[in-house]
């Protein structure tokens, strides 16, 4: 575990860090890929982040390339066949967020995430804000039918590589329109009623605790500065330095899923 000196700062960080938790009445948790590396699942942008492996990748990520391209969307469907995702389980750091739940000082969980380990590990589902969408969803771009993922995945490995919408119009005819993951893309706008939830909880807050985020893709990223304009204090816990590190009270560097239940199971 590093912090943002040697090793004695890291402890020192750490147990200001857990003071502030253990003070706050109202907190809001925002959540970023870096929580679920411990569980498996790999981030975008790290050393070893799916679209720094594979850039090629990112291109089934834009809505625009994912439409026009056919092949983007036969790779994206074979992709999501063997994701980490279906596997994945929580890690002690989605344990600790329920282990704050649990006191009833949670206000809201806004999360980045589009895997469902915070559901998963017994996270209630109604202070979620996914603000990404969530994975298990296949949604159809022109009628907007939602419907689980996992029959879809069954259409792909039975031979399907780009399945279409299968529901009846008004007219009774096959919609035939593109599916895709019910999360949202470059180029697709966010959910506003989303957006303003998390945007009113961070308002709100006394502490604003942000975890395994580089801070760095709006509006997410927002959140931050909303939270310490209301005067809420803003811990930051991530693998390395992020976007909003210096509007941070105290930042802390290290193993979330080690440095998260230190600073939720506060004596």
């Amino acid at each position: 575990m590093t912090g943002t000196g040697d090793s004695t700062d890291a402890g020192t960080d750490v147990e200001r860090a857990r003071a502030l938790v253990a003070r706050a009445r109202r907190v809001v948790v925002l959540t970023g890929a870096g929580i679920s590396t411990d569980s498996g699942i790999p981030d975008f942008r790290g050393p070893q982040g799916v679209w720094t492996k594979d850039p090629a990748a990112e291109k089934a990520a834009n809505i625009d390339v994912y439409v026009s391209d056919p092949e983007v969307r036969r790779r994206a469907w074979q992709n999501r066949l063997t994701s980490p995702y279906w596997d994945a389980q929580p890690n002690e750091g989605h344990a600790a967020i329920v282990a704050l739940e649990r006191t009833g000082r949670l206000d809201t969980l806004v999360t980045q995430n589009i895997d469902g380990l915070h559901q998963k590990a017994g996270s209630d589902p109604a202070p979620i804000v996914e603000i990404h969408g969530n994975s298990s969803e296949i949604v159809c771009l022109r009628c907007d039918h939602r419907q689980p993922a996992e029959p879809i995945h069954d259409r792909v490995r039975a031979g399907e590589d780009d399945p279409t919408c299968q529901e009846l119009t008004r007219a009774g005819a096959i919609c035939g329109g593109i599916l895709k993951s019910a999360t949202i893309s470059f180029g697709q706008s966010l959910i506003v009623a989303d957006l303003r939830r998390a945007e009113e909880a961070a308002a709100r807050c006394d502490l604003l605790l942000c975890v395994g985020s580089t801070l760095a893709i709006y509006p997410a990223a927002g959140l931050v500065p909303i939270a310490a304009r209301a005067g809420a204090v803003v811990v930051i816990v991530n693998g390395g330095p992020t976007e909003m590190d210096g509007v941070a009270d105290v930042v802390v560097n290290g193993s979330i899923s080690e440095i998260l239940p230190a600073l939720v199971n506060a004596p």
